[in-house]
């Protein structure tokens, strides 16, 4: 069975991260390329008020990022470390770069098929450009298809990755810290169903006012932690960087040899930047702008925050510190590890870590129950969102109280599953991707704000 289920993620992963460098090839390296004017729309250089959506820029991508940052960066990174050695994070940082591109063409496709409603709010998504996108192509009946199977996916990721395997992993943390906790899970529970359903309740503006206010504040509280750590131990970082260079070529890391690892790496890269899911168009598809182009290239920073320099940064405190070969942590999981190796060079930051694993945890759920939510609409209308939100919370207090290793495979499932209609639909749209993108950075080059 253990051999079934590594086999179904490697195929998973290989449809990731092949689309991934498709994509790149095709849209000329755009995450590299791209990456300055991604700064600058972000900065509010391009923002207009005026224009049809209903965050800006950056709200937008505060609400993806609060999707995607967190334990994912938190636990996910353990995870990939106990399971596949150190190099695994190799392999994660190579997903995470490509992944950037992945994050520009679904997104841009989510803006450039977005519908508009009549009382100004936005429906947008995979969902959304499978279903009109490849009708325009004269694949209708593809595009339907594809465009359900992923709203349904797409539903069980939000009660899956998004509540119950933040809820389990955020419980485990704090019971580190506040032992308190420890065999009252129902309560940590319901503790993060009330703060959750005092926050959906207000749909995606909410959650982008939210997010945007959490989500830097976290980023900052534990980028400087992790700063802290590498530059008081800057000595051991040239042989930790060694250690992880190592073991994503050695055959002994990890049982299964270097595609062992490299699994382990770009399936825990997938699990923290969502990249190729489809899933951050839906948040980046109620953005303020006219170009779509310019959204999906805001877009592209995402995997770049969230794997290339925080996962990074975990993954070198983990190291440095030697927790992950200590045989007195190896019973502990994910987001546990990596308080431990905070715990052991900054005495009282476990209790910091903890509070930002429960507002990562938190953000993160919020974020996603929007997903799930426009998944759900598509499929069954508005009428019944009270239902979907419902079972959203009981999903996250659901997620609290089972075991890890269940929950862990479940949300890896239904995340990484979302993918294949997602990216089967993006492959087709590619060339008018890489056509709209042609002409915004033509008219970009000439001075222009716009590529109309």
């Amino acid at each position: 069975m253990q051999f079934l289920t590594l086999g179904i993620f490697s195929i998973s992963v290989l449809w990731l991260i092949s689309g991934a460098v498709f994509f790149t090839l095709r849209m000329k390296f755009i995450n590299i390329r791209g990456f300055w004017h991604a700064i600058e729309v972000l900065r509010g250089k391009y923002d207009d008020p005026t224009e049809a959506g209903e965050v800006s820029h950056f709200q937008a991508l505060a609400t993806a990022l609060s999707a995607t940052v967190g334990l994912g960066n938190i636990a996910g990174v353990a995870i990939a470390i106990s399971l596949g050695g150190p190099g695994a994070v190799v392999w994660m940082t190579l997903g995470g770069l490509f992944g950037m591109t992945s994050k520009f063409v679904e997104c841009t496709l989510g803006q450039k098929y977005r519908v508009i409603k009549p009382d100004g709010t936005v429906a947008g998504g995979p969902m959304y450009y499978l279903s009109a996108g490849l009708a325009e192509m004269g694949h209708q009946n593809l595009g339907k298809v594809l465009a359900v199977i992923f709203s349904i996916l797409g539903i069980g990721g939000a009660f899956g990755g998004a509540s119950m395997f933040q809820a389990n992993q955020s419980y485990a943390a704090i019971t580190t810290v506040v032992p308190w906790f420890v065999g009252r899970s129902w309560l940590y529970g319901l503790i993060l169903v009330t703060f959750v359903g005092m926050v959906i309740i207000g749909g995606i503006k909410r959650i982008g006012q939210v997010a945007g206010a959490i989500v830097p504040a976290m980023c900052v509280i534990y980028f400087v932690a992790a700063l802290w750590i590498l530059v008081t131990n800057f000595m051991d970082i040239p042989g930790a960087m060694l250690t992880i260079v190592n073991g994503a070529l050695s055959p002994e890391a990890v049982e299964g040899g270097v595609f062992g690892v490299m699994i382990q790496g770009l399936r825990r890269s997938a699990f923290s930047n969502e990249a190729g899911v489809g899933s951050a168009a839906i948040a980046h598809s109620a953005a303020r702008t006219q170009e779509p182009v310019r959204e999906g290239i805001v877009a592209l920073l995402e995997p770049f925050i969230d794997t290339v320099v925080i996962c990074n940064m975990t993954a070198l405190v983990i190291v440095i510190t030697g927790v992950y070969r200590n045989p007195e942590f190896t019973q502990l999981s994910g987001a546990e590890v990596t308080s431990v190796a905070f715990g052991t060079a900054i005495s009282w930051f476990p209790l910091m870590l903890a509070i930002a694993i429960f507002f990562f945890a938190f953000s993160t759920m919020i974020s996603w129950s929007y997903y799930g939510e426009r998944c759900w609409d598509y499929l069954f209308g508005q009428n019944n969102l009270i239902l979907y939100k419902v079972l959203f919370i009981l999903a996250v207090f659901t997620g609290a109280v089972l075991s890890s290793g269940v929950v862990i495979n479940f949300s890896d499932g239904m995340l990484i599953a979302m993918s294949f209609p997602n990216l089967l639909g993006a492959y087709f749209l590619s060339g008018q991707v890489a056509g709209d993108l042609d002409k915004y950075m033509r008219q970009l080059n000439k001075g222009l704000a716009t590529a109309q």
